[in-house]
């Protein structure tokens, strides 16, 4: 069970960075606007040296797509919010900062580590667990580590501060309404789950394909890439979901019990050059813009050989799913942005002679923002009765008032560790990757190239 504690005071750290700004206070102004953090104080941290004006104007800026569809309340709560605000300068990496700030703020405080990974670890590894109040979430973003070994080191560190109810590895890319979305598809139909097996499922694909370009993240995405950045940590915890069996209930305990389960029973197998792929992209044309090559971007070492296109193949082994592959894809600048889950059945064993047109596999798709599920079956098509047709079933899913990190700031909040990726988990999700990563970077498997604006081929 989760230790409930109230919040009252929400420190961000790394408050002047791009996180903050395009995702976490945006997130934040949906939840204050909808009435879910009732006097909620808000202090932005950072290294630069803002003055409390700059800092108010971003969170205002930041505020202002919420206060545009709020009511009256939620206005009043997002100004009260505006002006109560502060932000302090400090150095979370020295000795001293951070623990003066937890020891002045009123508590219990939430501190969201808007930082990259290294920057966080260094500033928990500086804490003391006297200079960490009773009741203080510390709330991490992605990547965990930077692989196995420093994922467990960075554990051990934060379980010396507080208990690991009060950790939070937090994944927005799975908001709360699309884990019940894939929860409730999977174990509330009959009709689903005797086919959701080996015996039935020819493959999984988890993809997720945005057209934007960096975007002038280089100084984060250059040294992580594609695989860290996305399969890494967020669509391995989609595949487990898919591939979880039926929880008892969908506490924490029991679900995340399943998930690292189906994480422990996981691995990409070799060789590497058949079942993981990598790319790079080159200068081509997106939404009518030129984008330039990956390599000549702003900030970009091309000697790193840095991926934007991922994709592997993860066998998991265990009863239900041995011998199906599911394929996880992420990529950057391609043509069409597209993510989903895609299931594929394998075909009817027999089809009476006489039909005619083309008999296709069924399939199932579910989106990710928005939460879609379109069924592909094949029926009588028009005019001709003996002709095969595939026709799609579609149905929209309910999708949350919330956006992304609002549910993730949420969870914070109440102490809801849904969106939370326990502490094992992690750990495991950088072993099922980390014998990739190394070939990688030793050259095993080829760099490949396609054009910004493409389908990701060459």
């Amino acid at each position: 069970m989760t230790s409930q504690t109230t919040v009252k005071t929400l420190l961000i750290l790394g408050a002047s960075g791009d996180l903050t700004g395009r995702l976490l206070l945006p997130g934040l102004a949906r939840l204050v606007a909808t009435g879910r953090a009732p006097g909620l104080k808000l202090v932005g941290a950072g290294s630069d040296p803002w003055s409390l004006e700059q800092w108010q104007e971003r969170v205002h800026t930041a505020f202002e797509a919420a206060s545009g569809t709020a009511g009256a309340s939620g206005r009043d709560a997002l100004a009260a919010m505006e002006k109560s605000t502060e932000y302090r300068q400090a150095d979370v990496t020295a000795d001293g900062p951070l623990a003066q700030l937890l020891a002045e703020l009123e508590g219990p405080v939430a501190v969201y580590f808007a930082l990259p990974p290294q920057v966080s670890q260094k500033a928990c590894e500086i804490l003391r667990p006297e200079q960490v109040p009773a009741g203080t979430r510390l709330v991490m973003e992605k990547p965990f580590g930077s692989g196995e070994e420093s994922a467990r080191e960075l554990n051990r560190t934060l379980l010396t501060l507080v208990p690991e109810d009060h950790i939070h590895r937090v994944d927005h890319f799975l908001g709360k309404a699309t884990v019940l979305n894939i929860l409730g598809l999977r174990f509330a139909n009959n009709f689903l789950e005797p086919v959701w097996n080996r015996g039935h499922i020819e493959k999984v694909e988890i993809i997720f394909e945005e057209d934007l370009a960096l975007e002038g993240r280089a100084r984060y995405y250059d040294g992580a890439g594609a695989l860290r950045d996305m399969i890494q940590s967020h669509l391995l915890q989609i595949m487990a979901l898919l591939a979880i069996e039926p929880p008892a209930t969908i506490g924490e305990r029991d679900l995340r019990d399943a998930v690292a389960a189906v994480l422990r029973a996981s691995s990409i197998r070799q060789p590497y050059t058949e079942t993981t792929r990598r790319a790079r992209y080159l200068a081509g044309s997106l939404g009518g813009k030129n984008v330039p090559d990956y390599a000549g971007e702003e900030g970009v070492d091309p000697g790193r050989n840095t991926e934007t296109l991922a994709e592997v193949q993860v066998n998991i082994d265990n009863w239900r799913w041995n011998g199906v592959p599911f394929i996880l894809r992420s990529g950057k600048a391609l043509g069409v942005k597209r993510k989903e889950a895609v299931v594929t059945f394998r075909p009817v064993p027999h089809l009476p002679a006489g039909f005619t047109g083309r008999d296709t596999p069924n399939t199932l798709r579910i989106g990710f923002g928005p939460d879609t599920l379109e069924l592909g079956v094949d029926v009588n098509g028009p005019g001709d009765v003996f002709s095969l047709d595939r026709a799609a079933l579609v149905a929209e899913l309910n999708a949350s008032e919330l956006l992304p990190y609002g549910e993730v700031l949420e969870g914070v909040l109440t102490g809801d560790p849904l969106l939370s990726v326990r502490g094992d988990t992690a750990e495991e999700c950088w072993r099922i990757v980390e014998p990739v990563l190394a070939a990688w970077a030793a050259g095993k498997v080829p760099l490949e190239e396609y054009r910004a604006g493409s389908t990701g081929t060459a």
